[in-house]
């Protein structure tokens, strides 16, 4: 990783284990993402909600790292790559016992026709 990188900062803590703006609405998620900058928790572009690439939009914070157990790739929305990244603060994902999709109550039954 090019230690310069002004748009990554390794100490910041993610913002919480949930997407904010879904868990706010009350509502769920499909994967999970981590702005790379700030620590914002919000959704892949997978989800209905789109929040992930909302915050990149709305504040201009182009990395995003994964926030899903046993993942660890970093992307740059400025690039539309892949890139590498340093170790960031902890915790780097959501609980293990945190379904996908996600939260446990929430998701409904017919989710998978709600995402295609």
């Amino acid at each position: 990783m090019d230690s310069t990188r002004s748009d990554i900062d390794p100490s910041a803590a993610p913002s919480g284990d949930a997407c904010v703006e879904c868990a706010a609405q009350n509502g769920w998620w499909f994967h999970l993402r981590r702005c790379a900058l700030c620590g914002h928790i919000g959704c892949c572009d997978q989800s209905l909600g789109k929040h992930a690439t909302g915050h990149f939009r709305a504040t201009g914070h182009p990395v995003i790292a994964s926030f899903e157990p046993g993942e660890d790739w970093f992307y740059d929305y400025n690039t539309r790559e892949f890139i590498r990244g340093p170790r960031l603060a902890p915790p780097r994902s959501h609980p293990a016992d945190q379904p996908v999709p996600g939260p446990r109550g929430r998701v409904p039954d017919d989710w998978e026709d709600q995402l295609s």
